[in-house]
């Protein structure tokens, strides 16, 4: 096989696959919950080794691009229909242990022009179009927290509050399904605030209250970044979890 367009010389031959197949799929080539290609039917497509591709694979699988099940085939990830995708990005958990699935309630969708700060997050010029969502979490009917969540707006054409309500799923299956943008991983900061007055009313506290804010810029193909998100969370009853491995 020559080296694909693109890939260095240098990179190993599976990582060189694992890009081409990356393509394909921000191409939507296969679209999320469909089956890929078999191993065998690739390395024809590529000419190589099947264990080539197997490894190639294997390598989306651990970036959560693919999902591997057993005697049925390789399939793209996909918000939609994944549990475990949902508790991925979401990290607020209950003191008294286990995952509960929180309640998204949108309060409002306006458009706004990018500052510097927020173009220079989502990789656009200062006074681009942006979508600013605001929503509210709710766990067991009690708000933790509130979210402001940034988009381009030049992706996300068509987006409105009926539109997100009549929705029924995730936020992220709702961008995936709805818009063709699937979100991949994130980069977060977490630091500590006092909720103001507006931000108080919203999760039922004080103002003064302390809170959490998770900032957080997402990504999808190709490292581009796509939502810059700042979540206030109240942690009298929840807290931030974080797994390493």
């Amino acid at each position: 096989m020559s080296t694909p367009p693109d890939s260095p010389s240098f990179a190993p031959l599976y990582l060189q696959i694992k890009a081409l197949l990356e393509k394909s799929l921000e191409a939507r080539e296969w679209r999320p919950g469909e089956a890929i290609p078999s191993e065998i039917d690739l390395a024809g497509r590529y000419g190589v080794s099947q264990g080539t591709v197997r490894k190639a694979i294997d390598a989306l699988a651990a970036d959560n691009l693919v999902v591997r099940r057993q005697g049925k085939g390789t399939f793209v990830a996909t918000h939609t229909e994944e549990r475990s995708s949902l508790f991925r990005f979401l990290r607020i958990r209950s003191n008294e242990g286990g995952d509960v699935a929180p309640v998204s309630r949108l309060i409002d969708v306006r458009r706004a022009k990018a500052g510097a700060e927020v173009a220079k997050l989502l990789a656009l010029k200062a006074g681009d179009p942006v979508l600013v969502l605001r929503r509210v979490l709710e766990y067991l009917g009690e708000p933790v927290v509130l979210d402001e969540i940034t988009l381009p707006a030049a992706l996300f054409r068509g987006l409105t509050k009926a539109r997100y309500d009549a929705y029924r799923g995730s936020m992220y299956s709702f961008f995936e399904s709805q818009f063709g943008v699937r979100m991949l991983k994130a980069q977060e900061r977490l630091r500590a605030v006092a909720a103001d007055a507006a931000t108080a009313e919203i999760l039922g506290t004080t103002p003064g209250t302390p809170l959490l804010s998770v900032d957080r810029v997402t990504l999808t193909y190709g490292d581009r970044p796509v939502e810059v998100r700042r979540g206030l969370c109240a942690t009298h009853a929840y807290h931030y979890l974080n797994e390493l491995y």
